[in-house]
């Protein structure tokens, strides 16, 4: 009975093991995504719902886990790549609106994270907390560098992006009908500057423009993000 109990255990902490139970969680969410077709099944949530309990429940540590799952962050260069043939495509939309694209991106920026500090001070954080989520709504490279700037904790950092990131890919396609938002240009933007990356892979769902015009908000917002975190 040892011998079985320690093979499981050797099994359920291999990286072969991380990797395998991260692509089946998504393919599952993915299947709920698409029979249901509805925005709330949003696959990266449905994934995280299965895996943390699973992980939770068989006591596998997370750095375990992580040896397999963090295999998939070598695809996060090549998937770059092509987010920028994305916005090379649309590269003449881009021309005609670069000024409503670019104060989009700045009023988002300046909104989000005004808005943050506001709330933060509201419910009475603390400077390293407010540090930690002033940066949620860029990618986790860049939030993770801003929050370390600011004092704070890169996993609170990291956790609020993930949060913001499902939430908008979530709401999103539910705004855009209830607002009747017509214009796929102002709904990339929007999603590029307020969802992260995950956002962005929404935007890309909904249309070739959507798609561009979001990666390129979430380059833009990135950096502005940076900027006016050097005045905090």
């Amino acid at each position: 009975m040892d011998n079985i109990l320690s093979n499981l255990q050797a099994i359920l902490s291999n990286g072969l093991f991380g990797i395998t139970l991260t692509i089946v969680g998504y393919l599952i969410g993915l299947w709920l995504n698409r029979k249901f077709k509805t925005p709330i099944l949003n696959p990266l949530l449905i994934a995280m719902v299965l895996i943390i309990p699973i992980l939770y429940f068989c006591r596998i540590p997370y750095d375990s886990y992580n040896e397999g799952g963090s295999i998939i962050t070598v695809f996060l260069v090549p998937v770059t790549t092509i987010l920028g043939y994305s916005i090379y495509l649309q590269l003449e939309t881009l021309k005609k609106y670069w000024l409503p694209i670019l104060t989009g991106c700045l009023v988002s920026c300046g909104v989000s994270i005004g808005s943050t500090i506001a709330l933060c001070k509201v419910f009475g954080l603390d400077e390293t907390l407010t540090g930690s989520l002033v940066p949620h709504t860029v990618t986790t490279p860049i939030a993770v560098g801003v929050s370390e700037k600011l004092g704070g904790i890169t996993g609170i950092t990291v956790a609020g992006v993930i949060f913001t990131g499902v939430i908008g890919a979530v709401l999103a396609p539910l705004l855009v009908k209830l607002l009747r938002i017509k214009n796929p240009v102002g709904i990339g933007v929007g999603l590029g500057c307020s969802s992260t990356a995950i956002g962005t892979a929404r935007a890309m769902e909904l249309g070739e423009i959507q798609g561009a015009m979001s990666s390129m908000a979430l380059g833009v917002a990135g950096m502005m993000t940076v900027v006016i975190s050097l005045f905090l």
